[in-house]
C-alpha cells in the first residue's frame, strides 16, 4: 500500500523533496462528513493535496464555457451582466385519456444567461388553459442528458431549428431574436433557418368555438380606464361661493370646488373662517357626479339601470328568456356636470343652490389654456377688500437685556431669542485660508500726545459684524499693548438709547481708510489696510462703493476740462525725465486737492491700480536667525523627528517635497514660526514647486547650526505678523490713468504742449 506523500510518510527522502519542490499549498480536502447523524464520504470528487486530482479521479468542470468577450479581458459576471440569449421552442406532451385531444403543443421561452451558463424555461400564459404556466424551468445551470450528465449546456449547444433534452423533455428550437441572432453569429456559429410550430389540434378546435359563438346578451362595453390612467391624481380646484343672504341668518358662504379629471365627479369643501360660530362640517357635497337639473324627483330602484332587458316570453317547460333592447326605449338620460361647464365668472347649480366660481389654481388655468385655449381668467370680486391691520407700535428700550431680546418678548407670549443670519454666518465664516475678516491699522484721534503715538489693528469679523481691537506693543511707550477691545458688535455714535426702534450698527461698508470710527466713546481714524482686506474690497467693489473702481472714475471724469489740462501739465511737469511715472506722492497730493470728493481709501484704490509694485528682496541670512531664535526661545527641539517625517514621505528619495507637503508636515509638528516667516522661507528654498528640505532644515537647526544673535527689531519684523504694507505703492503710471480717465493719450515730447491737447 502506497503511502501519501507528506512529510515523514515517505521512505525515499529524494523523492519527497521532488514531490514537494515548487509546490505552495499542502492543504486537504474534506471527504468525510456527517448528513442526518450518520457518517458518510461526501467528498467522492473533491481533490486531493493541494488541490490536485487522485490517481484516476475524473473531476467534473466547476465553470462552464464562456464566450469570449472581445476588447479587455474583464470576468464573465462583468463582461457579459444583463446579457440573455432568447430562444423561441415547444415541446409535445402527450394528453392520455382525453376524448378530444391526443397530444398537446406546448409553446415556450428559453432564456440562456450569458454571465454564468444558466438556463430558464418560461411558458406564457394562455386564457382558460386549464395548465398551471409561468415558469416552467426555473433559472440554474442545466446538465446534459446521460451518458455525459457530468457536464452542462454552454453557448455553443445552441442553435435554432434542432432539439434540445432538458431533464427529458425534448424542446425544439425554432426561432430566436435578434440580440441573439448577432451575438451567435460574431461566435461563429452558423444558425439554421427558423422552424414552424406545428399546430396544436384542441387549441384550433377552441378558436372555431370561440368564433362562432353569439352571445345571447350582447354586452356594450364602457371603457373608462384610459381616461382613469390618464387623468388619475389630477384634480381642478376652484374658488367660489354661494350668497345665502336672503334666509333667516345667512351669509356669504365661502367654498372650494374640487373636479377630479379621472372620473368626472365633483366634491366641495365650505372655508369657515375663525370665530364664525359654524360647525367644521369635513365635506359640504360629497364626491359624486353632479347633476345640472337638480334638485329632481327621486328615481325609484330600477328606473336608472346600465341596460334595459325586454322579457320575451316566460314558460314554465322552456324557461324564461330575456333579451337586451338595442333600442333603449326606456333610457333615462341625465346630464351631469362637465369640465367644460366650468369656467370663471360662470354659475352652477348645486341641488338647487346658485354657487358662482371666483377663481382657480394654476394647473386649472393651464389645464384650460392647453384644451380650449382660455385665456381670460378675471377674478371677480365679490366682497370688499379686507382692512389692513392695525399697526402694532412697538414699546420703546427699557435697558434690560440687549435691543433685540427686549423686542422678541414684545413680539408674543412665549419670549425666543433673537434669531441670527445663520446664512450669512455660514458664507462668511473663515474656510482655510479665506479668513473673512478686514484688518485696518488706525489711531485714535485725540490730544492726548501720548495716546496719538499708540498704533491699533481694527478687525472687522463679516460673519456677525463684529469689531475688534488690538493694540500694537511699542518698546519704550509706557503703554502696554494687547486686547484694547473684546470682540462684539457695535452701535454708531449720536443715537437715542431709550427709542422703539433698533439701533444702527457699524457694518463693513463703514469701515475704509480714512474713515473715522467712535468705538465705545474713542475716536480712531483708520490709517491703512492689509492686502488681503483690500484685495477683498476689490473683488467684492458691489458691497464696497469705496473701493469700486467705476465709481471713483466717474467721479474724475465729472471733473471740468480746464482742471484736467491742469492734472495733465501737473503730471508731465513731475515727471522730469519723460517716463510716464511718477513717484505716490505727487500722485496722491492731486487726487486729494481735487474738489471731486475722493476719500483717502478711493485714492489707494486708484493707486494700487496704476502703481508699479516692487518686492523688497529679503535677507535668506536674517529670515533664518529669526527663525532659529524663534525656535530657542520655544524650545523646539523636534527637528529630527521632522526630518525623519520629510523622509518618510520622500518615497522617490530625491530630498526634495511639494510646497504643500512640506508646509503640511511643518503644520503638523506645530513648528513654531509666523504664518509669513515660514512661508517666505518655503518660497526661498522652493526650486519650482518642490522644497530642498534638507537644506530648510539643516537652515533652522539652532541646536547643532546655531546662527548669529539678532536684535529685538529683526525679530518684530518677522514675529509680529507684518499685513501693513507702506512702501507697496513705489511709482505710478500716470500715463495709463490718463488714458483710462480722461481719454488722453501717452505722453511723449515735451510737457509744456500739454494745453494744447
Amino acid at each position: 500500500m502506497a503511502l501519501p506523500f507528506l512529510p515523514g510518510n515517505s521512505s525515499n527522502k529524494q523523492v519527497r523533496l521532488l514531490h514537494l519542490l515548487g509546490k505552495d499549498r499542502f492543504h486537504k480536502s474534506q471527504h468525510f462528513d456527517y448528513t442526518n447523524g450518520v457518517p458518510m464520504l461526501v467528498g467522492s470528487e473533491k481533490p486531493g493535496i493541494g488541490g490536485e486530482p487522485l490517481l484516476g479521479q475524473k473531476v467534473k468542470p466547476k465553470y462552464s464555457v464562456y464566450p469570449k468577450g472581445q476588447g479587455v479581458d474583464l470576468p464573465s459576471w462583468v463582461a457579459f451582466d444583463k446579457q440573455v440569449l432568447c430562444f423561441e421552442a415547444y415541446f409535445q406532451e402527450a394528453v392520455p385519456e382525453a376524448r378530444d385531444e391526443t397530444y398537446r403543443i406546448r409553446k415556450c421561452n428559453i432564456y440562456f444567461y450569458l454571465e454564468d451558463d444558466t438556463i430558464q424555461v418560461v411558458e406564457p400564459e394562455y386564457k382558460n388553459s386549464g395548465i398551471p404556466q409561468g415558469t416552467f424551468i426555473h433559472r440554474h445551470r442545466i446538465p446534459l442528458p446521460p451518458p455525459n450528465d457530468d457536464q452542462f449546456y454552454n453557448v455553443f449547444h445552441f442553435n435554432i431549428n434542432q432539439q434540445m433534452v432538458l431533464y427529458s423533455r425534448t424542446f425544439t428550437l425554432t426561432n430566436c431574436d435578434t440580440f441573439t441572432r448577432n451575438f451567435l453569429t460574431k461566435l461563429g456559429v452558423r444558425l439554421n433557418d427558423p422552424a414552424t410550430v406545428p399546430d396544436d389540434p384542441y387549441s384550433n378546435l377552441r378558436e372555431q368555438i370561440e368564433k362562432s359563438m353569439k352571445p345571447l346578451r350582447p354586452y356594450e362595453r364602457c371603457d373608462t380606464l384610459k381616461q382613469f390612467l390618464d387623468q388619475d391624481r389630477k384634480v381642478l380646484r376652484f374658488y367660489c361661493f354661494w350668497d345665502d343672504t336672503e334666509s333667516l341668518f345667512g351669509d356669504l358662504r365661502e367654498l372650494i370646488m374640487h373636479y377630479f379629471l379621472a372620473d368626472d365627479t365633483i366634491e366641495i369643501r365650505e372655508v369657515i373662517s375663525p370665530d364664525s360660530g359654524r360647525d367644521a362640517v369635513p365635506k359640504f357635497l360629497h364626491r359624486g357626479k353632479l347633476p345640472k337639473h337638480g334638485p329632481a324627483q327621486i328615481k325609484q330602484p330600477g328606473e336608472i339601470t346600465d341596460r334595459t332587458v325586454l322579457n320575451v316570453f316566460a314558460s314554465t317547460s322552456q324557461g324564461k328568456r330575456y333579451i337586451l333592447d338595442s333600442l333603449k326605449t326606456g333610457a333615462v338620460h341625465e346630464e351631469f356636470y362637465k369640465d367644460c361647464d366650468l369656467t370663471v365668472g360662470g354659475e352652477i347649480n348645486v341641488w338647487g343652490r346658485r354657487v358662482v366660481i371666483t377663481d382657480c389654481d394654476d394647473f386649472t388655468k393651464d389645464y384650460y389654456r392647453l384644451k380650449y385655449g382660455i385665456d381670460d381668467f378675471t377674478r371677480v370680486q365679490y366682497k370688499a377688500p379686507a382692512a389692513p391691520p392695525p399697526p402694532r407700535f412697538v414699546p420703546p428700550y427699557n435697558g434690560f437685556g440687549s435691543e433685540e431680546d427686549s423686542l422678541s418678548s414684545c413680539q408674543g407670549l412665549l419670549p425666543k431669542p433673537p434669531q441670527k443670519d445663520f446664512r450669512k454666518f455660514m458664507e462668511k465664516d473663515r474656510c482655510g485660508l479665506e479668513s473673512n475678516v478686514l484688518n485696518f491699522r488706525a489711531k485714535m484721534v485725540t490730544a492726548d500726545p501720548v495716546d496719538r503715538e499708540r498704533l491699533f489693528i481694527i478687525s472687522f469679523y463679516l460673519c456677525d459684524d463684529s469689531i475688534s481691537v488690538f493694540e500694537r506693543p511699542q518698546r519704550n511707550s509706557g503703554v502696554i499693548g494687547g486686547k484694547f477691545m473684546e470682540r462684539s458688535r457695535v452701535k454708531k455714535p449720536d443715537q437715542e438709547l431709550f427709542k422703539s426702534e433698533l439701533s444702527e450698527y457699524f457694518t463693513a461698508q463703514d469701515l475704509y481708510v480714512g474713515a473715522t470710527l467712535c468705538l465705545n466713546s474713542k475716536h480712531f481714524q483708520l490709517l491703512d489696510a492689509d492686502e488681503y482686506t483690500l484685495n477683498y474690497m476689490e473683488q467684492h467693489a458691489e458691497e464696497f462703493p469705496k473701493a469700486n473702481l467705476g465709481t471713483i472714475l466717474s467721479k474724475l471724469r465729472s471733473v471740468p476740462e480746464e482742471k484736467q489740462s491742469e492734472i495733465r501739465r501737473f503730471l508731465a511737469l513731475a515727471d522730469s525725465n519723460n517716463t510716464g511715472f511718477i513717484p505716490s506722492e505727487p500722485f496722491r497730493g492731486l487726487l486729494m486737492g481735487l474738489d471731486c470728493g475722493l476719500s483717502e481709501h478711493e485714492v489707494l484704490v486708484l493707486g494700487r491700480r496704476f502703481t508699479v509694485r516692487e518686492e523688497p528682496e529679503a535677507d535668506v541670512g536674517l529670515m533664518l536667525a529669526v527663525a532659529q531664535d524663534l525656535l530657542k526661545k520655544k524650545h523646539f527641539e523636534e527637528i529630527p523627528d521632522l526630518a525623519r517625517a520629510f523622509a518618510y514621505h520622500d518615497r522617490q528619495k530625491t530630498g526634495r517635497l511639494s510646497t504643500k507637503e512640506s508646509r503640511t508636515i511643518c503644520k503638523a509638528f506645530q513648528l513654531p514660526l509666523p504664518e509669513n516667516l515660514l512661508k517666505s522661507l518655503l518660497s526661498k528654498f522652493a526650486d519650482g514647486d518642490e522644497i530642498d528640505y534638507h537644506a530648510l532644515l539643516a537652515g533652522i537647526n539652532w541646536i547643532e547650526r546655531p546662527a548669529a544673535p539678532v536684535l529685538p527689531e529683526d525679530t518684530l519684523k518677522f514675529d509680529v505678523n507684518e499685513k501693513f504694507d507702506t512702501g507697496a505703492m513705489k511709482n505710478i503710471n500716470y500715463s495709463a490713468f490718463l488714458g483710462d480717465v480722461f481719454s488722453f493719450p501717452s505722453i511723449s515730447g515735451d510737457p509744456t504742449t500739454a494745453t494744447a491737447t
